[in-house]
């Protein structure tokens, strides 16, 4: 079972989206409340898979307890509004590991636990041109262009798409373990530490 903690200051949004899991088989929401501050207690309390965090509430909004928690926060899916490419670029920044909307339909975000449950990222198709250019704004100066096979770029489109490494494998038709070498590579020549990060500098250096 998928323990999931749910934080939106709507309170109809909750009960919509508790009702939603209800019906899946391995999904439940296990702690809920109404901002950031209620998430820091309840993350101390329950023990939590996945956490649904509004990205904009009165009080400590999802963006803000991202990038300040007070303890480890468990992976990390944003909810938001339609088309609020500023959430998503700082929800990014801020270390969280998917992107929904609140409109979305049970299938979807169903999947979409699952897969950050299971180490997976979700920012595209929601990773917009729009958050693009915002996320190069935010970046001074010339960047270096860094120096990736043309396996490995594609590699890495395919990270920023959210797929696991046997799905890349099997996108690719390689095997999973050529594809971890790949990704080591990708990260290690990035210069960075995990696959968020890795799509992040991969979008600041126009790479995809």
């Amino acid at each position: 079972m998928i323990r999931v903690a749910l934080i939106d200051d709507q309170t109809l949004v909750r009960s919509g989206i508790r009702g939603l899991l209800d019906l899946t088989e391995d999904i439940r929401v296990v702690a809920e409340g109404a901002d950031g501050t209620d998430a820091s207690r309840l993350l101390a309390r329950h023990e939590v898979d996945v956490l649904l965090l509004d990205a904009r509430m009165p009080g400590c909004g999802g963006i803000e307890l991202l990038r300040a928690p007070p303890l480890p926060l468990p992976p990390t899916i944003v909810l938001t509004t339609f088309d609020d490419d500023a959430a998503l670029f700082d929800a990014m920044q801020a270390g969280a590991r998917g992107f929904l909307l609140k409109d979305i339909s049970l299938e979807r975000l169903a999947d979409g636990i699952r897969a950050v449950a299971a180490g997976q990222t979700l920012f595209r198709p929601a990773l917009t041109e729009r958050t693009r250019a915002s996320f190069r704004r935010a970046q001074p100066g010339e960047a270096t262009r860094a120096v990736l096979t043309a396996r490995e770029t594609e590699i890495l489109a395919l990270m920023a798409a959210g797929l696991s490494n046997g799905e890349i494998a099997a996108h690719v038709g390689s095997s999973e373990g050529t594809v971890k070498n790949h990704v080591s590579s990708v990260l290690s020549k990035l210069g960075v530490r995990d696959r968020v990060r890795a799509v992040l500098r991969g979008i600041e250096l126009e790479l995809i």
